[in-house]
């Protein structure tokens, strides 16, 4: 589904620094296996310069994950704490010649164990700020803090983006509104210094000028869809059916090793945002559990 550049590629089939580092002073973990991506960072800072002498990772995740936290690592080594700090997850990604916008959040992920790594070297709790901060997507745990810090350093501008970064509404959308309050707040912040949008928001299908489509044609984009998302759950002894469509909520059926796995909230969140993609609208997909209780 995603077009992977080579250097993508050569660092997942050959990651560089992968492993434990036993004489690490340093540790920095981000995520959650339970969410489906986890990373742990370590370093061997020189106690003198603050120089990062060595630089491993572990990482629970798919390739985009494996291969930003090898970028990472070959990335810090040799700079000092403070230059090391200065890298951004946009810095990560241009090192692999890009990232899918779907697997952005795998650079950011980065970003944070190196700051929580340098916390833990310099006796700081990193970790306080987060866990003060209101929780806003639950599929996830992925708090406002984090949500706000990703925005203004990408300068993100729509909730497909949000969760591209981070994966915040990715997953069943209860905090789509959540979201998009924090946007309102940080992008008046963001305008109010002037700083200019990186590309507009995608247009919807209500936009004007923009052709509305019929109930025929969106059903057959939303089947086209499915289509060409099917055959990557199925390598996974998976499946996807559309069962109805009411509105904005599209209630679709996960059948095989899909079903009732532990990652179909994420499973459903990447439907959600190709279909979101696809319509130029916002949609909800739900399961068809979600349809019959209603």
């Amino acid at each position: 589904m995603w077009d992977y550049s080579d250097k993508v590629r050569e660092h997942f089939f050959n990651p560089r620094n992968s492993g434990p580092l036993d004489d690490a002073n340093a540790i920095g973990d981000f995520g959650s296996i339970k969410c489906g991506d986890a990373l742990r960072l370590m370093l061997r800072v020189n106690p003198q310069t603050e120089v990062i002498d060595d630089a491993r990772f572990q990482t629970f995740g798919c390739g985009s994950a494996i291969a930003s936290s090898s970028a990472l690592t070959e990335i810090i080594k040799g700079k000092t704490l403070d230059e090391a700090l200065q890298v951004s997850n946009q810095d990560i990604a241009d090192y692999l010649d890009g990232l899918p916008p779907e697997k952005m959040h795998c650079s950011v992920m980065g970003r944070e164990a190196l700051q929580a790594a340098v916390a833990d070297y310099r006796g700081e709790s990193w970790k306080d700020d987060h866990q003060e901060s209101e929780l806003v997507c639950k599929c996830f745990a992925i708090d406002t803090l984090m949500i706000e810090d990703t925005v203004r350093a990408n300068r993100l501008r729509t909730i497909e983006e949000v969760a591209n970064y981070t994966k915040a509404g990715g997953g069943c959308s209860a905090c789509h509104e959540k979201i998009e309050d924090i946007l309102i707040a940080a992008n008046g912040r963001l305008y109010a210094a002037a700083v200019k949008p990186t590309q507009a928001p995608p247009a919807t299908s209500d936009a004007p000028g923009r052709p509305k489509l019929t109930n025929y044609q969106r059903i057959r984009r939303i089947e086209e869809t499915l289509d060409a998302i099917r055959p990557m759950l199925q390598r996974d002894h998976g499946d996807v059916t559309l069962v109805e469509v009411d509105g904005r909520n599209i209630y679709v059926e996960l059948s095989g090793a899909c079903q009732g796995c532990a990652m179909q909230a994420a499973t459903l969140g990447g439907v959600q945002q190709k279909l979101c993609e696809t319509l130029g609208e916002l949609v909800q997909v739900l399961p068809v559990a979600a349809l019959v209780r209603a």
